[in-house]
């Protein structure tokens, strides 16, 4: 069965397929489907923290206001611990609990992407619950996509461009012949949601235990008392170490000396802890070609530090949205005609993926990480230093430069 054609079908309407159809729609492109698989609202595991950046992007899609009219909890600071247990909270620059501007929050993904999906169907034609299959390819060019609705009937949609918007297991990524990414460049995570946890201050908390380094173990405030846990390490690490990381979490909450007491009346959310696979920024992969762009985690846009990946899927929605206003004004759907939302999406995000690989790498040496954050408790300069590094790229450069390592070390 045939379904008429589109000069766009957006494939997963989660925050970059949602933010790629706004910002198509604030281009003037009207001919756009954005389908999915599943039905809004649903459940996307994630750490669920919304990062500066994502509220930078929010603001230019003027949707801050939806994503606050959802049930979230404003964050104003990072708490560290070291390999060894040393604390530090380190609050964000310019932040003060109480304020009504927020520096970020953490919102469930269930949310949070249920805001996004909501507004982009006021914009444009959304089909839920299509499961896409394949591509339609001609004369070496994708002309659409195949799939099949929640009944059963199967559907073609042809489509002058078509965006992979969805994911990590992205079929679109799959069917343009895209490879898996490397195991050094993916990371395993795990989430649980615990209503009960003690001592939740108002920070996104990351802790460098030895269990899971060279990862870390997260405790993210949310509404209403419940607070996102899990851990997450590379998936090459987790192979060669045999770990079963929902054991390690279960292990840690109910025995690490930093976080029993603070679990010990906690409840797990029915659903449990869940695992699922962030696909790295430090790999840069091919995003597009004739007739198709990726975007979002299908693009493999997730910081390999922080492992936030909203910010950089919603900034990829703006680049693709561009490029392909442009290529619709002059009918040109070739590989190189998108040349440029690679160019210009890697000189926005690249610098700070490349920075952020540096301090993945260096928070894998725990001699170093105890020192700095030894330091940072008993030297007011270094804990400015790394609370400049929060708010200011360039600042985090600087600090991991060798340069600026070694004035941490004499300071």
């Amino acid at each position: 069965m045939a379904k008429k054609g589109y000069d766009v079908v957006i494939v997963g309407a989660g925050p970059s397929g949602s933010s790629t159809a706004l910002f198509l729609e604030k281009q003037g492109v009207k001919s756009v489907l954005l389908v999915d698989k599943a039905k809004f609202p649903r459940d996307k595991i994630c750490g669920d923290a919304f990062s500066g950046k994502s509220m930078g992007m929010a603001r230019e899609l003027g949707v801050v206001e939806e994503y606050e009219k959802q049930p979230h909890e404003p964050v104003y600071g990072v708490l560290f611990s070291s390999p060894k247990g040393t604390v530090l909270e380190i609050p964000f620059p310019g932040s003060e609990k109480g304020k009504k501007s927020k520096p970020g929050f953490c919102i469930k993904r269930i949310n949070g992407d249920d805001a996004l999906f909501q507004t982009a169907k006021k914009k444009v034609e959304t089909l839920e619950e299509f499961t896409v299959t394949g591509l339609i390819e001609e004369n070496g060019f994708v002309a659409g996509v195949k799939g099949k609705q929640k009944d059963g009937t199967e559907l073609e949609i042809r489509a002058k461009i078509v965006v992979g918007a969805d994911g990590t297991s992205s079929v679109i990524c799959q069917k343009v012949g895209e490879s898996a990414l490397p195991p050094q460049h993916q990371v395993i995570a795990t989430r649980g949601y615990y209503q009960g946890v003690s001592g939740l201050s108002g920070n996104i908390e990351l802790h460098f235990v030895d269990d899971v380094m060279p990862g870390y173990f997260w405790i993210f405030p949310l509404d209403n008392g419940w607070a996102n846990v899990g851990l997450g390490l590379l998936t090459s690490e987790k192979t060669k170490r045999n770990m079963n990381l929902k054991e390690v979490q279960e292990k840690l909450v109910a025995s690490h000396p930093l976080f029993r007491e603070r679990f010990k009346d906690a409840k797990i959310d029915p659903q449990g802890i869940k695992v699922w696979t962030l696909p790295l920024a430090s790999h840069h992969r091919k995003n597009h070609g004739n007739g198709w762009l990726l975007v979002g985690d299908a693009a493999s846009l997730i910081d390999p530090f922080s492992g936030e990946g909203v910010g950089n899927a919603m900034t990829s929605g703006k680049f693709a949205a561009k490029y392909i206003a442009k290529a619709l004004t002059t009918n040109d759907f070739s590989q190189k005609s998108f040349d440029g939302y690679d160019k210009e999406l890697w000189e926005a995000i690249g610098p700070e993926i490349r920075t952020s690989y540096n301090l993945q790498r260096l928070g894998s040496n725990k001699m170093l990480l105890n020192f700095v954050i030894d330091k940072a408790v008993t030297k007011p300069k270094v804990k400015q230093a790394i609370s400049g590094m929060l708010a200011n790229e360039e600042a985090k450069r600087e600090a991991i430069s060798p340069l600026g390592l070694l004035k941490l070390l004499f300071t």
